[in-house]
């Protein structure tokens, strides 16, 4: 059988359907928005892909720099220490995947192992939790006088945390830390996420910790809540380490290990 058209006319053919149609949704899109916001854009579009570049770098480092400012300004009302690091622990050690879609902060999130858990997929409630959980590491691996954090800090460790690449930017609030790539071959046993070769990279930052070990385990139990309701890993692995000892720390949506060795 011949045909007197290629793939390429169906498409223009199919296009110049639409056509009428996306401008329709487009316009209404863009009369709703707001005027600078506009501005901007018709700007970003006449400019060249060099410069285009550069300006988006400056938003997102705009952006980055105003979030920090808004999370340092919710540290110092917070007025972190041990005693509210501890109700904090005690409060959502035990949450996972399961308890925060039963108690709605949770709405039907991706299968776990694989995409990231994007805001359509948080309730409000779960917006604010995960904002808490950033907050609170934060706090407890960079917080000082400064932010009105409060820990007598007693010695160094140093936290080591692998997540795949694409996800990196979860945790782009975090700073002073050293970054290393490198590639993954954990074979799934459920075939879910196999990380074969997939590009991961491995955060390091030192941070002091308290004599009763309650920083590490904040980090546990902060972690665990960033993992849930964004970073979506079946398994979220992150090492922690001093001078006389180790401790791997293996954070799934079932359960929390600490093991010395």
């Amino acid at each position: 059988m011949q045909y007197n058209h290629t793939i390429e006319k169906v498409i223009r053919k199919i296009n110049r359907e639409l056509a009428p149609e996306f401008e329709d949704k487009l316009r209404c899109h863009l009369e709703c928005q707001d005027k600078a916001w506009l501005i901007d854009q018709i700007i970003r579009l006449t400019i060249d892909e060099h410069s285009r570049q550069e300006c988006d770098r400056k938003l997102f480092q705009k952006i980055k720099q105003q979030k920090r400012a808004e999370r340092l300004a919710r540290l110092r009302e917070l007025q972190l220490d041990e005693s509210k690091l501890d109700i904090f622990i005690s409060q959502y050690e035990q949450y996972d995947r399961d308890r925060l879609e039963e108690e709605g902060y949770l709405i039907h999130p991706p299968l776990k192992g694989k995409d990231l858990i994007t805001t359509e997929y948080r309730s409000q409630k779960g917006e604010v939790l995960l904002t808490q959980a950033k907050d609170i590491l934060f706090a407890i691996l960079f917080g000082d006088e400064s932010t009105c954090v409060q820990f007598e800090r007693v010695e160094q460790e140093l936290l080591t945390l692998t997540l795949p690449h694409f996800k990196a930017r979860t945790i782009d609030f975090m700073k002073a830390t050293t970054e290393i790539g490198g590639l993954g071959f954990w074979q799934d046993p459920d075939n879910v996420s196999n990380d074969d070769e997939v590009e991961n990279i491995l955060f390091q930052v030192e941070y002091g910790e308290v004599a009763t070990e309650k920083i590490g385990d904040g980090i546990v139990t902060a972690l665990n809540l960033i993992n849930n309701l964004e970073v979506n890993e079946q398994i979220l692995y992150a090492r922690i380490i001093n001078v006389e000892q180790s401790t791997l720390v293996d954070i799934n949506e079932s359960h929390l290990r600490r093991r010395r060795f």
